[in-house]
């Protein structure tokens, strides 16, 4: 993999979120996390110089979609496409505005991926928002985000992405990685997290009511959620006690269930459905998109 980095000039982008995964025994541990993938389709975002995308082909991908925006990696790889016997197909595009339906039957795609981290939560928005694409997700993401994404109610890191990913999915934190595993280091450490859209899971137009709810509850997240859901209805207070919230009660409080059922009490001229996935960066503010 050095070799394949250094015949390439593949010296990583901080302006496209690189950090390059090379230990092999890390990445066939992070191939298997992805649980069985013989005739599996499989997207990967940011293949980079293609040591995850080897560690998949090996693990018996029938199908690998590697999604890469950067001439340079597209180039370096395609030795790895000539040898791949037709199971790896390369595509040079924004995975923001890369659409996964249509790759493989419904609820049976599996995505796996070193995250780019500058754009890591806006994929994973756009992708609960079509989890019905999706089998099963397998990603490395910042540490500090992993948290939030299984943060319980009442922690500092329970959020609105907490929420939104975990009435989705089934979120699981696997392992953390440090510093030193990448190329070059990051600043901070990583975690996989595997997570696996649930039954039960709310439907598109639902989840787009929980979107809107969550944005007025943890906008001002230390107001009292009679104050911070005011703009959503005339009189808050009497919605939240016939759920049995008390008006008084904090964002931070209430678990994933209470806010989509409080989401199923917003009337139908709230909603206000996200445009497709790749504007996401529109729908969600920085911080929103962290907590």
């Amino acid at each position: 993999m050095r070799e394949v980095i250094r015949r390439a000039g593949l010296a990583a982008d901080k302006g496209l979120g690189q950090h390059f995964l090379l230990d092999p025994a890390i990445l066939r541990r992070i191939a298997r996390a992805a649980g069985p993938l013989e005739g599996a389709t499989v997207l990967e975002v940011g293949p980079g110089p293609g040591g995850l995308t080897r560690a998949l082909l090996e693990a018996g991908a029938a199908r690998l979609v590697a999604v890469e925006r950067d001439p340079r990696c597209i180039a370096a790889l395609g030795d790895l496409v000539a040898t791949a016997g037709g199971r790896l197909e390369l595509v040079e595009a924004d995975a923001l505005g890369f659409p996964i339906e249509g790759l493989a039957p419904p609820g049976a795609l599996v995505i796996v991926a070193n995250l780019p981290y500058n754009i890591a939560t806006e994929l994973l928005i756009g992708w609960l928002r079509r989890a019905d694409a999706i089998a099963r997700m397998v990603l490395l993401f910042q540490r500090e985000v992993a948290l939030r994404l299984a943060a319980e109610p009442g922690r500092a890191t329970y959020g609105r992405l907490s929420v939104l990913t975990q009435l989705v999915c089934r979120v699981e934190r696997l392992f953390d990685l440090e510093p030193g595993a990448f190329v070059p280091p990051p600043e901070v450490r990583s975690s996989l997290v595997r997570l696996v859209p649930r039954p039960d899971r709310p439907p598109p137009e639902l989840l787009a009511r929980v979107e809107r709810l969550t944005a007025a509850a943890f906008g001002h997240r230390r107001k009292m959620l009679r104050r911070s859901l005011a703009p959503l209805w005339a009189d808050p207070g009497s919605v939240l006690r016939s759920l049995g919230i008390p008006p008084t009660a904090r964002a931070e409080e209430l678990a994933p269930e209470t806010f989509r059922r409080l989401a199923e009490r917003l009337p139908t001229s709230a909603d206000q459905p996200p445009a497709a996935p790749g504007p996401a960066r529109n729908c969600w503010t920085n911080s929103e998109r962290n907590g």
